[in-house]
């Protein structure tokens, strides 16, 4: 009944006036340390793993964007208000979907958003690791759809893509991929939006791993550095879970380091008594808190809520006891006026036995080069080949020629310039070099029908590129070149500075994961999201003012107020 008068007064205030909140002030970064920027205070994340691994039929997609579903997003809102969020973390997004209603109902509940960039089908694949002109182009189009959102914390350019020691050199194409998305936000004028990675927690790469993308310089290492933490299971302290042993291993970390993942159910329910070490003194002069995996109950028994087949929504036990345990949280804080970091540079980690990932970095992939490329070969693929098929030519053909153009490795630090190129135009461009290689004769262009011969062209936006990459494609080209398919050269676009050849032959292929979140797959315990494929209009500005939801509204409202009176929340 009391709670029911609470409720009528909130509503006839509700009522009376309300009005969308401003923009979020931005989150910066200074050491390792998170700011708001309109105040410079310390930010630390109180998180929520935010994505469901249920698959989204409509239009065949097989991702369900959390917000592009703006009436499952305002229902959960205010479930998140109520265990005082302030992020949450979203593995894979559809960029051709609108997300603004989404986001401006997170930013009118204070609630930033750190998105992954990739998808399962759009990432980079640790056992044949590449960075592609097509994955670069998933990057843009998701740092388009949210850049001008202000309550966009950062970016993950991967996720657990390197998981062991066996495949640590697939960390330089993430680090490649960090580096180009951070110039590709620069170039286009948005603000600076901090790109960073998530990690596993292997024993045998933790401390490497989290060196090599937080050393170099600002261009290329990572803004901020998460690691999925599953140490404290059950009852535990700081010493006996593990946390004090990662605390002084990440104590050096010169970026703000964080939970990017935690909360282990190998003890059923979850209490959640970790929280007050992660906030406690021991921790914060290192950690910005955590984001707890996950909000929806699925199979993996991770889940703070259960949602029933009226897509209603019920608390768990494990929502309970962290929102006890987040509640009663106090971190202690400086304001950034205030701070100096104590270091602003780490030394890259060295090469060994359990860390084999070189600091030289693949090239930034550019669309133009494999297109004039593309356009200068005369022997190319012929269009009855399968793309299934392109392997059995590549295998004849790189164990007769140098296929060291097309190869990417990150072991050596040798990229071929055309390592970032599609499937059909490396295959066209060994097929040319093997046929330019045997003296240009028909004979050379055959390959059982698989291969034909038509007229080559180098357009005068090329020619320089395409001399300066060499025949066999081995120099990394670091100027502008300019391909238009009208034939006659308009527009540009650049390529990093490289240089290099691999010694291996073989094709180089865009990676695609096995797992549901993006880039590299997560364990079987946890489970998490899959891409999407369905289209609608894309919207990528957030609006500074926008008509607000009014049922959101009044739920938020009624949220805080349930919580302020010590009340459980339960919503039909």
């Amino acid at each position: 009944m009391l709670f029911r008068k609470f409720t009528s007064v909130a509503l006839a205030a509700l009522c009376a006036t309300f009005t969308a909140a401003d923009d979020l002030p931005a989150i910066e970064i200074v050491g390792n340390k998170f700011f708001f920027s309109n105040n410079g205070s310390q930010f630390y994340m109180k998180g929520v793993a935010y994505q469901q691994d249920t698959a989204n039929v409509t239009g065949g997609s097989t991702i369900q964007d959390p917000l592009a579903d703006f009436e499952s997003c305002s229902r959960d809102i205010p479930y998140l208000q109520a265990i005082d969020t302030n992020v949450i973390r979203v593995y894979a997004v559809n960029v051709s979907l609108d997300h603004s209603q989404c986001m401006q109902a997170l930013n009118d509940a204070g609630i930033y958003v750190i998105a992954d960039l990739s998808a399962p089908a759009d990432s980079i694949d640790r056992s044949d690791p590449s960075w592609t002109v097509d994955l670069f182009a998933r990057y843009k189009s998701a740092v388009d759809v949210f850049a001008n959102y202000t309550n966009v914390l950062g970016f993950f350019a991967g996720n657990e893509v390197t998981n062991d020691n066996t495949n640590t050199d697939a960390s330089a194409f993430v680090k490649a991929a960090i580096r180009d998305t951070k110039k590709y936000i620069s170039d286009q004028g948005y603000r600076s939006i901090p790109v960073g990675y998530s990690s596993n927690d292997d024993s045998k790469t933790r401390v490497s791993i989290a060196d090599y993308f937080v050393c170099g310089d600002d261009d290329v290492r990572a803004d901020f550095y998460g690691i999925n933490m599953y140490e404290w299971c059950g009852q535990s302290t700081f010493e006996k879970s593990g946390y004090a042993d990662r605390t002084k291993d990440f104590a050096n970390i010169t970026v703000p380091v964080f939970f990017s993942e935690y909360g282990c159910n190998e003890v059923s329910p979850r209490q959640f008594t970790e929280v007050q070490a992660l906030y406690g003194p021991n921790m914060t002069d290192v950690w910005s808190g955590g984001i707890v995996y996950l909000y929806f109950q699925e199979t993996n028994n991770y889940g703070l809520i259960s949602i029933d087949s009226n897509s209603d929504v019920s608390t768990l036990k494990d929502y309970s006891y962290y929102s006890q345990e987040i509640h009663s949280i106090s971190p202690s804080s400086v304001q950034s006026s205030t701070y100096t970091p104590s270091s602003t540079s780490l030394s890259c980690p060295a090469t060994g036995v359990n860390w084999k990932a070189v600091t030289s970095l693949p090239p930034t992939p550019n669309q133009d080069l494999c297109s004039c490329m593309d356009a200068a070969a005369a022997c190319v693929v012929d269009d009855s080949v399968d793309e299934d098929d392109y392997e059995k030519l590549f295998s004849y053909i790189c164990g007769v020629i140098d296929c060291s153009g097309i190869t990417a490795n990150g072991t050596t630090g040798e990229y071929g310039a055309y390592s970032f190129c599609s499937s059909k135009e490396q295959i066209n461009f060994v097929l040319n070099y093997y046929y330019e290689y045997n003296g240009s004769k028909s004979s050379n262009c055959d390959f059982s029908g698989s291969a034909t011969l038509r007229s080559a062209t180098t357009q005068s936006g090329c020619s320089s590129a395409l001399s300066a990459v060499g025949t066999a494609g081995a120099n990394i080209f670091s100027g502008d070149v300019t391909f238009s398919s009208s034939g006659s050269a308009s527009g540009s676009s650049t390529s990093s500075s490289s240089s290099g050849k691999s010694s291996s032959s073989g094709k180089s292929s865009s990676g695609k994961s096995s797992s549901g979140k993006s880039s590299s797959g997560k364990s079987s315990s946890k489970s998490s999201s899959s891409s999407s494929a369905s289209s609608t209009s894309s919207k990528s500005a957030a609006p500074s003012s926008s008509k607000i939801n009014f049922a959101h509204v009044i739920l938020s409202s009624i949220a805080t107020i349930a919580v302020a009176a010590g009340f459980g929340l339960v919503m039909a």
